[in-house]
C-alpha cells in the first residue's frame, strides 16, 4: 500500500509571507492606537517575517522559541508603553511565536486527512478561525466590562491610569455602592424573591409536561410541544405585551404573583427541552418493572424515574433561574415599582442616571451565570454517564 508522506513546509514561500501578514495585522492595531497605522503595519510585517526566520533557523524547540518571542515582545512593549505595553507585547509575542511553529512544523494539517488538498486544509483552518472570531466577538464585551467595573473614576471608559495599570486607577467603590445603596439592595431582594419562585413553578410544570409528552399514546404531542416552547421563539416584546393585556383583565398586573407567573412561563420551555432530552435515553421497561412489583405511579416516579432524569431537571431549573434573574422586558410590562428587579434597576440606571455601578452589577451577574452554566455542563456529563452515552 502506498504511504502518504508529510509535505515539506516551504519556509520562504509559505511561512514567511503568512507570518509577515500576521505581524502586519498586529502592527496595524498597535500603530492605530499610537496614531501611526501605516508605520505600525510596515514594522509589524517586518517583525513577523524576521521572527519566523530566526525561530525556524536558530530555535528548534517550540517551547523555548515561544518563550523567547513572548519575553522579547514584552520588553519591547514595556519600553514603548510601560506596564500596559508589557502585557500587550507579551500577548502578541506569544501568538506570533506559536503561529510560527504551527506553520513551520505543519501542525496546520492536524485534524485533516493526509490526502487532503491544500484547499481542503485551507477551508478547515478558515472554519476554525471563523469559529474563534465568533467566540471573540461574543466574549469581548464581557472582557471589557469586567475591568471597567474597577474604575476609580465615574466613567464608562478606560482612563489613562487604568491603561498604565496604576493602582490608583482601580477601586472597589462601585461594588461598595451596590452593596450599600438601598435602591440596588431592594432590586436584588426582589430578584432573589421572584427567581426561585418562578424556577420552582417552571421545574414542576415543565417536568410533568416533558414526562407526559414523552408517552407515545398522547395525541397531538408535536402541536402541544410547539405551544409549550413558543415563549422561546416568540419575541419577548410580543409576549410581554400579551401578558400585560391579559394580566390587566384578571387583576394580576403589577403584582408579585403576576411577575412570578410571567417568569415561570418563560422558564418552562427550558425545563421541557432539557428533561425531554434526558428522557430520550430512559428505559421505559424500568417503569413497567416497577408497576409489576406493585409500585403506584407516584412511587415509580420518585423512586425510578426521578433519580435518572434528575440531572436534566436540575439543568432546566438552572436555565429557568438564569432566565428569570436576567429578564427585564417582561417585568417592565407586568411589574410595578414594588417589583423592580435587578435588571430593571440596571435599565433605569442607564436611562435616567449613568451610574458606573451598573458595570459592577453586570460583572456579578456574569460571574453567577458562569458558575451556573458550569454546573449545568457538569450535570449534563453526569446525565450522559448515567444513560451510558459516555464512559464513566
Amino acid at each position: 500500500m502506498r504511504k502518504f508522506k508529510k509535505p515539506a513546509v516551504d519556509l520562504i514561500r509559505f511561512v514567511l509571507p503568512l507570518m509577515a501578514l500576521a505581524g502586519a495585522g498586529f502592527g496595524f492595531l498597535v500603530g492605530t492606537a499610537n496614531d501611526a497605522p501605516f508605520i505600525g503595519l510596515l514594522l509589524g510585517a517586518l517583525c513577523g517575517a524576521v521572527l519566523s526566520l530566526v525561530l525556524a533557523k536558530f530555535v528548534p524547540s517550540p517551547r523555548a522559541g515561544i518563550a523567547a518571542a513572548t519575553v522579547l515582545f514584552a520588553l519591547a512593549g514595556f519600553a514603548l508603553a510601560g506596564t500596559g505595553g508589557l502585557i500587550g507585547g507579551a500577548v502578541i509575542g506569544f501568538v506570533l511565536g506559536w503561529l510560527s511553529y504551527w506553520l513551520a512544523t505543519g501542525r496546520y494539517r492536524a485534524g485533516t486527512p493526509v490526502y487532503a488538498t491544500p484547499l481542503q486544509v485551507l477551508w478547515h483552518n478558515t472554519f476554525k478561525f471563523i469559529c474563534a472570531a465568533i467566540f471573540f466577538f461574543l466574549i469581548a464585551p464581557i472582557v471589557t466590562v469586567i475591568p471597567l467595573s474597577f474604575n476609580a473614576e465615574n466613567f464608562f471608559t478606560f482612563t489613562p491610569a487604568m491603561l498604565s495599570f496604576d493602582p490608583e486607577g482601580y477601586s472597589l467603590k462601585h461594588y461598595r455602592d451596590f452593596f450599600t445603596n438601598p435602591d440596588w439592595q431592594q432590586a436584588l431582594a426582589n430578584s432573589v424573591q421572584i427567581a426561585p419562585a418562578a424556577t420552582l413553578i417552571s421545574v414542576t410544570l415543565g417536568t410533568l409536561a416533558a414526562i407526559g409528552l414523552s408517552q407515545p399514546h398522547v395525541p397531538f404531542r408535536r402541536a402541544i410541544m410547539a405551544i409549550l416552547i413558543s415563549p422561546m421563539i416568540v419575541p419577548l416584546i410580543i409576549s410581554a405585551a400579551g401578558m400585560y393585556f391579559f394580566y390587566s383583565r384578571i387583576g394580576l398586573q403589577g403584582t408579585y404573583i403576576g411577575v412570578v407567573l410571567a417568569h415561570a412561563a418563560l422558564g418552562i420551555p427550558f425545563v421541557i427541552i432539557t428533561v425531554t432530552a434526558t428522557l430520550v435515553g430512559f428505559d421505559q421497561s424500568l417503569t413497567r418493572a416497577a408497576a409489576n412489583m406493585g409500585a403506584d405511579p407516584v412511587t415509580t416516579f420518585f423512586r425510578v424515574q426521578m433519580p435518572l432524569i434528575l440531572p436534566g431537571v436540575i439543568s432546566g431549573g438552572l436555565f429557568a433561574f438564569i432566565t428569570s434573574f436576567d429578564e427585564v422586558v417582561v417585568v417592565l410590562f407586568v411589574g410595578s415599582a414594588g417589583q423592580k428587579t435587578l435588571p430593571w434597576q440596571m435599565f433605569t440606571g442607564l436611562r435616567e442616571q449613568i451610574s458606573p455601578t451598573i458595570l459592577a452589577v453586570a460583572t456579578i451577574l456574569v460571574v453567577i451565570s458562569i458558575l451556573l452554566l458550569t454546573l449545568v455542563e457538569l450535570l449534563r456529563r453526569r446525565s450522559e454517564r448515567l444513560r451510558g452515552l459516555s464512559p464513566g
